[in-house]
C-alpha cells in the first residue's frame, strides 16, 4: 500500500502562524524532508513534536527524491516542508512531487503561510490579478530582459529578491519600466517588518541611505496600466516641475535627460511632464 506526501506549509517568521491540522500532520507523518534540518527542528523543538528528518534541498534533490519515492511506495507517510512558507514556491520539491504522481501515491497540499500573498494584500497594490516571477535573474542583463518582457503586464508583478540585489533591481525596474508604483515588503511577520512604498527610485533612495539592507524581501511592482495613472503633473505643481527641470539642466543635464530625470523621481509619465513644458514655452 502506497505512503502519502503531504507538502505542509510553515511559519515565514512568526512560529504561531501554523495551522492546526500542520502541526497534527507534522506529529503524525513517519518521516518530515526539510529544505534544512536545523532550521526546521526549531519549529518542531517549539511544539515538542519528535519526529525523525531527512534533508531535501537543491543540492541533493534529484537523489533523494529517488530515495523518498521509494519510501512513499512502501507505505511511508512523508511531510515536505521549506525553511518558511509553502514547499515548491521558489523551494525545492516539485521533482519529489513528480514522482510521487508517477507513482500513484497520494499527494496532499497542508496550505498555510506564503511570503507572496502576505506581502500582496498587505501592499496597497491591486490583488485582482497577479503575476509571481520568484527570482530575478542575478546578472543585470538578464535581469533587464526579464523585466523587459513584463512591461505590458497587466497584472500586479511579484518576485523574491535577495538584500545584496535590492538596490540594483530597483534601478533596472525604474529604467525598463518606469514610474510604476513599488512595495519592499521586508522581513515579513518578524519584529522588523516593514513596508516600503512609492515609486523605484524614492524606495530606492530609502534603502540607499541604510548602513546595509538586511532580511527576506518580497518586491511587488504596479501593472502596466497602473503606472500612467498613479501621480499627475497637477498634484506635484507645474511651477514645481519646471523649477526642478531647469536645476537638472543647470546641473549640467540635457534638457531630454533632466525631464526625464524629473519625471523618474516624481512617479510621473515622461510624456506628461513634456506636454506641460512644452505648453508654457509655447
Amino acid at each position: 500500500m502506497c505512503g502519502t506526501l503531504y507538502l505542509v506549509a510553515t511559519p515565514i517568521g512568526n512560529l504561531e502562524d501554523i495551522t492546526l491540522r500542520a502541526l497534527r500532520i507534522l506529529r503524525e507523518v513517519d518521516l518530515i524532508a526539510c529544505e534544512d534540518t536545523r532550521q526546521t527542528r526549531k519549529l518542531l523543538e517549539h511544539y515538542g513534536i519528535h519526529k525523525p528528518t531527512i534533508s531535501y534541498h537543491e543540492h541533493n534533490e534529484q537523489a533523494r527524491a529517488e530515495e523518498l519515492a521509494a519510501r512513499l511506495r512502501e507505505g511511508a507517510r512523508i511531510a515536505l516542508v521549506s525553511d518558511a512558507g509553502t514547499p515548491l514556491i521558489s523551494d525545492p520539491g516539485y521533482r519529489l512531487v513528480q514522482r510521487a504522481i508517477a507513482e500513484g501515491v497520494p499527494v496532499e497540499p497542508v496550505p498555510g503561510p506564503s511570503a507572496l500573498l502576505a506581502a500582496l494584500t498587505a501592499s496597497g497594490l491591486p490583488t485582482d490579478a497577479f503575476r509571481f516571477g520568484g527570482y530575478l535573474p542575478a546578472r543585470p542583463s538578464a535581469r533587464r530582459k526579464a523585466l523587459s518582457a513584463l512591461r505590458e503586464e497587466r497584472a500586479t508583478l511579484v518576485f523574491y529578491e535577495a538584500p545584496h540585489r535590492i538596490l540594483e533591481t530597483l534601478a533596472d525596474i525604474e529604467e525598463v519600466l518606469g514610474p510604476r508604483p513599488v512595495v519592499v515588503a521586508r522581513e515579513l511577520t518578524k519584529l522588523h517588518q516593514e513596508f516600503l512604498r512609492g515609486a523605484p527610485g524614492e524606495v530606492r533612495r530609502a534603502l540607499a541611505g541604510r548602513p546595509a539592507v538586511k532580511g527576506e524581501i518580497t518586491l511587488l511592482v504596479g501593472r502596466a496600466c497602473e503606472a500612467a495613472g498613479e501621480v499627475s503633473p497637477d498634484e506635484v505643481g507645474t511651477d514645481r516641475l519646471r523649477r526642478q527641470v531647469e536645476q537638472a539642466m543647470g546641473a549640467g543635464l540635457s534638457r531630454t535627460e533632466a525631464i526625464k530625470s524629473v519625471a523618474r523621481e516624481h512617479g510621473l509619465p515622461k510624456r506628461a511632464l513634456y506636454r506641460i513644458l512644452s505648453r508654457e514655452t509655447g
